[in-house]
């Protein structure tokens, strides 16, 4: 890849991140200080920088705690950062979850409740309901993370089982009302399915979350399947009269972080394209598709004209059936590379939150010459895609993509410039 398209590509993904930032993104929703106390709580992988934004935007006295993934951290003066376990959670997402509900004891009418919610707060905040274990829940976020189901359905799942989702947090807040304000990392946008939903409620039922284990042939752990069977802890309702003075508001999205890089683009003098905010499906098959695109547009200029850069977002998923390593957007990126072997492109495709999966990279480039360079250094591109290894092929090409944690979370960026 020239390093001039490498550039470009990066000044793409910053300039969607920064669309994102924290601070931009809380400074036009900060809520009137109340009478009382205000109480921050938050959860997710960009919530401790939202805390240290709001602490510094914030008139007036405020505590509170917020749980993030280990390592995302940041300093803060006034509300406490907590770490625990992602994708799959921990003894100390459990202590996290228990410290987000002492901290809202004892609250009035007059105290208000922010809370600072982003992507990764399903994982953060175990807390499994009566009868259920923190490896139950453990042994749900593997099923539900190998299943290859989006990621509404999943956290419709958690909802039914846990202590703290589904909008049970913000239950245990009143008489206090609660803004929540919101990072999505969630196709659509739906306030309710950002980290499950600790703040917002659902109407996803348990029957509705049986059809969907169904629909989706999800292997869920004997115990769970059992509990689902049954109506124990079932989620409270969007009508309970408890929630009448809360408020929701999605602060940032996939949808201003594409607009951005597409204005960033135009800039650079390059026109762009936003196919959508919202792609899920297999990464795999997503990359096919996108590799099509690109073929049609570097032989015959359609449905756009070179030169372009294609701009998409979502969140694909991997069902596992290797055992290699890597997340989404590198299996995106293989797939994209095989697909459109030899077409002249540069691609990037990374989770904003700057990690892709487990490892420690946000994504990966690839271009045309992926697959040969592969194939020139005695890799089995195919067979690299086919044990779900998207790791180590962008680790052997010095590909990997890793600018480190951002401190928000809007889903998966992706990049496809054709000149």
């Amino acid at each position: 890849m020239r390093d001039e398209d490498r550039r470009f590509l990066i000044g793409l993904f910053d300039a969607a991140v920064h669309a994102a930032d924290p601070r931009l993104a809380l400074a036009a929703h900060m809520p009137k200080p109340p009478k009382g106390r205000t109480i921050v709580i938050g959860a997710g992988k960009g919530s401790a920088q939202l805390a240290a934004a709001f602490e510094k935007l914030w008139q007036g006295p405020l505590e509170g705690v917020v749980v993030t993934r280990y390592g995302f951290g940041c300093p803060t003066t006034k509300i406490k950062v907590l770490e625990a376990s992602h994708p799959v959670p921990d003894e100390a997402g459990l202590r996290a979850s228990h410290a987000l509900f002492d901290a809202v004891k004892n609250l009035t009418e007059d105290d208000l409740v922010v809370a600072l919610i982003s992507g990764g707060g399903s994982a953060l905040l175990p807390m499994p309901a009566e009868g259920l274990s923190l490896q139950d829940e453990m042994d749900l976020n593997k099923a539900l993370l190998a299943s290859g189901a989006p990621i509404s359905v999943m956290n419709a799942i958690r909802k039914q089982i846990s202590n703290i989702k589904g909008g049970r947090l913000a239950l245990a807040c009143h008489p206090s009302p609660v803004v929540s304000l919101i990072v999505s990392d969630i196709p659509g946008d739906e306030a309710a399915d950002v980290a499950s939903g600790p703040t917002v409620p659902s109407a996803v039922s348990r029957k509705d979350a049986r059809a969907l284990v169904e629909a989706w042939r999800i292997h869920l752990p004997p115990r769970i399947a059992e509990f689902l069977k049954s109506n124990a802890n079932l989620p409270p309702s969007p009508d309970d009269p408890r929630f009448a003075k809360h408020e929701v508001r999605i602060i940032a999205s996939a949808r201003q972080s594409l607009e951005a890089a597409a204005r960033y683009a135009e800039a650079a003098g390059i026109p762009s394209v936003i196919l959508s905010d919202s792609i899920e499906g297999e990464a795999r098959d997503v990359g096919a598709v996108h590799a099509a695109l690109v073929r049609e547009i570097a032989t015959r200029d359609r449905p756009f004209t070179k030169p372009v850069v294609i701009l998409s977002g979502g969140e694909t998923t991997v069902t596992l059936k290797g055992k290699g390593r890597g997340g989404r957007n590198g299996e995106f990126l293989l797939s994209l590379a095989i697909a459109a072997d030899g077409m002249n492109f540069s691609a990037l495709a990374a989770d904003t939150d700057g990690i892709d999966g487990s490892e420690d990279n946000a994504g990966a480039f690839a271009t045309g010459e992926t697959a040969s360079r592969l194939r020139a250094s005695g890799q089995n591109p195919r067979g690299l895609l086919a044990a779900n290894d998207s790791y180590s092929a962008f680790e052997a090409l010095g590909d990997l993509f890793v600018p480190g944690p951002t401190g928000t979370n809007v889903n998966d960026f992706r990049a496809i410039l054709l000149r």
